[in-house]
C-alpha cells in the first residue's frame, strides 16, 4: 500500500494535501525551495468548495477573524478623479465567501500540519520511477525514494517539467502580465481599492483590514515574454510599459523597487490532458493554474487537495484508480473556473478605449443591475461546481 507521498511545493495546495494525507494515515514529506513559508502577500479569495475545505480543517473561525473587510472600489482619470464608486455589495459576492491575505491562509494550513517532515531550501533535481516506487534526487539531501510524487510547486512546476516536459506544451497565456507588492499607503486607503486604466494598463492601490501599508497593482497586455528572473530586470519591464502614465504609477514603480515581496509573473494557464504519469501527479496550479485574473487558484488549490486524499484513501493508496478518479472528479469544475479568467482581463484590463468606455460604464451601473447580471454570479457558480468527497 502507498504510504509515503513527497510532495513538492509548501504554499497552499502542498500543505493542505500534506493535512489530508496525514488524516488518512499517509506519510508526507515535503519539499520547498524557499527558506520557509511565505507570509504576506496579496488579498486572495476562498470561495464555494473551497470554504467547506477550510471549515473541515478547522481553520474557518480564523479565516473570518481575518477578513480583509474590503468595502469597495473606485475607478480614476490620470488626475485621480473619480470615474466610478462601487460598494462591495453590489459586486453581488456568494454568501460564505472569504477574502483574507494570502500568508494569513498559507500560515494557518501550515500550522495544521504540525509533525509533517518539511525539507525547506531544497528542490528536486531528479525523478526515476521504478517497480517499488519514485527515487528522487535532491539539491541538497541525499536522494530518497517514495512511492508517490505530487507536483504542488506552481504555474512554473519543476515537477511537471521533469515528469511531463517543458512549461510551452501546456501554459496558455491570457495576454497579460501582472505584478503586486507592498507600498506606503500614498492614498490614505481604508478597507478600499482605487484603479486607473489606460487600454492595455491597469495600476492600483489596495488597503486592506489587515494591511500596516497598502499593495500596488500594475499589470499590462503584452505577447509573452522571457520573464527575467532578476527583479531589477523584471521592473524594467514595468517601466517600459508604463512610461509616460500618470496618476501615482511613478510612486508604484519607485515602491516596487523596495518592496520585500515583489511579485511579477504572465497571467497564464496550465492546460494539460492528463495531470498524472505513472507515480507522479500535479495538483493545483501546477497541473491546471486558472490565473490571477480568475481569482480562483486558491480555492481550485485547497478543494483539489482534499480530493486527490480522499481518492487515494479510498482506494486504499492504489495510485492508478486514486488518480483516475481525481481527475474525473475534478476536471468539469477546473474547466468551469478556467472559464472565468477572460471575463475577469476583459474588467480589470480592457484593452481598447471602448472597451474601457463600456467597462466603466458597467462599474457605474452596477448598482442598478441585478447581481445574477454580475461577474460575481458566474465566479459562484463555477466554485460550487463540485460534489467533495465525503469526511
Amino acid at each position: 500500500m502507498t504510504k509515503t507521498v513527497l510532495i513538492s511545493g509548501a504554499s497552499i495546495a502542498g500543505p493542505v494535501l500534506a493535512f489530508w494525507l496525514r488524516t488518512y494515515g499517509f506519510r508526507p514529506t515535503v519539499v520547498e525551495r524557499a527558506p520557509s513559508i511565505r507570509e504576506g502577500g496579496y488579498a486572495i479569495d476562498v470561495r464555494g468548495a473551497a470554504v467547506e475545505v477550510a471549515d473541515r480543517m478547522g481553520i474557518l473561525d480564523e479565516l473570518h477573524r481575518a477578513v480583509t473587510e474590503m468595502r469597495g472600489l473606485s475607478a480614476v482619470d490620470a488626475a485621480g478623479r473619480t470615474i466610478a464608486d462601487v460598494d462591495m455589495s453590489a459586486l453581488g459576492s456568494a454568501e460564505g465567501d472569504i477574502e483574507v491575505m494570502r500568508g494569513t491562509l498559507t500560515k494557518l494550513i501550515y500550522e495544521r500540519t504540525a509533525g509533517t517532515e518539511y525539507l525547506f531550501g531544497d528542490s528536486i533535481t531528479g525523478i526515476n520511477e521504478q517497480p517499488s516506487g519514485v527515487r528522487v534526487s535532491f539539491e541538497h539531501h541525499p536522494p530518497r525514494e517514495f512511492d508517490l510524487v505530487v507536483g504542488a510547486d506552481g504555474l512554473h512546476s519543476n515537477v511537471r517539467r521533469l515528469a511531463f516536459g517543458p512549461e510551452e506544451d501546456f501554459r496558455r497565456h491570457l495576454g497579460f502580465h501582472l505584478s503586486i507588492f507592498s507600498t506606503p499607503n500614498f492614498l490614505d486607503l481604508d478597507r478600499w481599492t482605487v484603479l486607473h486604466n489606460t487600454p492595455g494598463r491597469l495600476a492600483g492601490q489596495y488597503r486592506a483590514r489587515t494591511d500596516d501599508g497598502a499593495k500596488g497593482i500594475l499589470s499590462f497586455s503584452s505577447p509573452p515574454l522571457e520573464i527575467p528572473r532578476e527583479s531589477s530586470a523584471q521592473i524594467a519591464l514595468l517601466d517600459e510599459a508604463f512610461a509616460g502614465t500618470g496618476w501615482i504609477v511613478p510612486e508604484l514603480l519607485d515602491a516596487a523597487r523596495r518592496a520585500p515581496d515583489f511579485y511579477f509573473d504572465s497571467a497564464s494557464q496550465i492546460h494539460m490532458p492528463h495531470w498524472s504519469r505513472g507515480r507522479v501527479v500535479l495538483l493545483g496550479d501546477a497541473g491546471y493554474c486558472p490565473s490571477p485574473l480568475s481569482g480562483q487558484g486558491s480555492s481550485l488549490a485547497m478543494v483539489g487537495a482534499h480530493v486527490l486524499a480522499a481518492e487515494l484513501h479510498a482506494a486504499d493508496g492504489d495510485h492508478r484508480t486514486a488518480f483516475a478518479r481525481y481527475e474525473t472528479t475534478m476536471r468539469d469544475y477546473v474547466t468551469r473556473n478556467q472559464r472565468i479568467a477572460p471575463d475577469g482581463a476583459k474588467i480589470l484590463v480592457p484593452k481598447t478605449r471602448s472597451g474601457l468606455r463600456v467597462r466603466n460604464s458597467l462599474l457605474r451601473l452596477l448598482p442598478h443591475l441585478p447581481k445574477a447580471a454580475t461577474f460575481s454570479k458566474k465566479v459562484a457558480t463555477a466554485a460550487n461546481a463540485i460534489e467533495l468527497p465525503r469526511k
